[in-house]
């Protein structure tokens, strides 16, 4: 079996779908993946590509423009097809794409042009987001119909395609997104680390992830001064970057929450989880935001790894990462006074003894770890 994968997410580049296919590839067969990825000008990434036991070759894989009508999406996608011909792999047996757009469409031409299978990753927000354009709409139905394998990243992933792009189920798989339980794991506390990040005895809420509309930061930040009623040391923390930064701080700044809310940025894995070990509970407060949806949730896996019950948007596909009721609750974060609610019952339960650091570990040991997760995969790409 000789694997090539496309994706311009990719390990250095932060994200729950790059970091998806960073673990699962590299726990097959070592040298029986090329993977096609992103060029960064930064010291991290040759180490990573020196280190990873598949063959990793970098490309300019960005664009302004998706679509074929322009110019420029004309010339992103020849240049691209052009450069990956060359470097393919010999032998190959089947190609992978990341998403369905853009990389999807590069993988359907040469999957066409090679007489090869075509596995595409579908993560929910990209064929809702695709759903906005007609020409957008145009490519990802050429795509889904001329993959031969879909795997989608949950069930609700799943019956998107089904319901709005009309996909045949026996043409899809769900295949979870996991966690490395080695890595994430409880720990007790940490006065020391607490005490340097200004955490010391207060009432850590953690939020995990790319600061893009559809987390929900924002409304969670608005809850703070409703929550600070019944939690005076409630502190909220944002871990993460993105194109909501400035719109965050200043809506922080304007309901004067700056010692109540912290913005950490840009932490290497270590602090991260040491960040989830030492948090009280964890929070992504998403929401669909017009077609824009939350597909998975990965953070929320790796919380629950950590022994952390979670609180999640109820919508896309987070409640699929948890045991609702039992290893996390689901709240409608389209309003502080919801997501307010959501916490004091979650603290609540915590000090009555629910929500055991043990079962949130558990439900990930037992459903949703990186190798369970690579044997399903391994089983599906051997059937192609």
């Amino acid at each position: 079996m000789s694997i090539l994968l496309l994706s311009e997410i990719f390990p250095p580049t932060h994200g729950g779908s790059g970091r998806w296919f960073f673990e699962l590839y590299q726990r097959l067969e070592p040298g029986t993946v090329r993977i096609i990825t992103h060029e960064h000008s930064i010291p991290e990434q040759q180490e990573i590509d020196r280190q990873f036991p598949q063959d990793i070759r970098r490309l300019q894989m960005k664009s302004e423009s998706w679509g074929l009508i322009s110019r420029q999406g004309i010339v992103f996608y020849l240049r691209s097809i052009y450069k990956i011909w060359k470097i393919r792999p010999r032998g190959l047996s089947q190609i992978h794409c990341g998403r369905t757009i853009p990389e999807g469409f590069i993988g359907l031409i040469l999957a066409r042009m090679l007489n090869k299978p075509l596995v595409c990753y579908v993560h929910g927000e990209d064929i809702e987001t695709a759903r906005t354009s007609r020409e957008l709409i145009w490519i990802v139905k050429r795509v889904l119909s001329g993959a031969t394998q879909l795997i989608c990243n949950s069930q609700n992933t799943s019956t998107l395609l089904e319901e709005h792009w009309q996909v045949p189920r026996e043409k899809i798989e769900v295949l979870n997104p996991g966690v490395d339980p080695d890595r994430f794991c409880p720990a007790p506390k940490d006065p020391e680390f607490r005490a340097e990040y200004g955490w010391d005895s207060r009432f850590v809420c953690l939020t995990v992830g790319r600061l893009q509309r559809r987390k929900g930061h924002d409304v969670m930040i608005q809850a703070v001064p409703k929550l600070l009623k019944d939690i005076p040391e409630f502190l909220y923390v944002i871990v993460g970057s993105g194109e909501q930064y400035e719109n965050l701080k200043r809506l922080v700044a304007s309901l004067k929450l700056q010692h109540h809310v912290q913005f950490l940025q840009e932490l290497n894995d270590e602090v991260l989880i040491k960040c989830y070990q030492q948090c009280d509970l964890f929070i992504l407060p998403n929401r669909t935001d017009e077609n824009d949806i939350e597909g998975f949730g990965m953070v929320l896996v790796e919380a629950q790894a950590s022994g952390k019950p979670v609180i999640a948007g109820n919508s896309g596909g987070t409640a699929e990462t948890m045991q609702v009721n039992r290893t996390g609750l689901l709240a409608e974060c389209t309003s502080p006074d919801s997501i307010t609610h959501a916490i004091l019952e979650l603290k609540r339960n915590i000090m009555n003894g629910l929500f055991r650091p043990e079962d949130c570990r558990q439900h990930v040991l037992d459903n949703l770890t990186w190798n369970n997760h690579a044997n399903k995969a391994e089983i599906i790409f051997k059937e192609l």
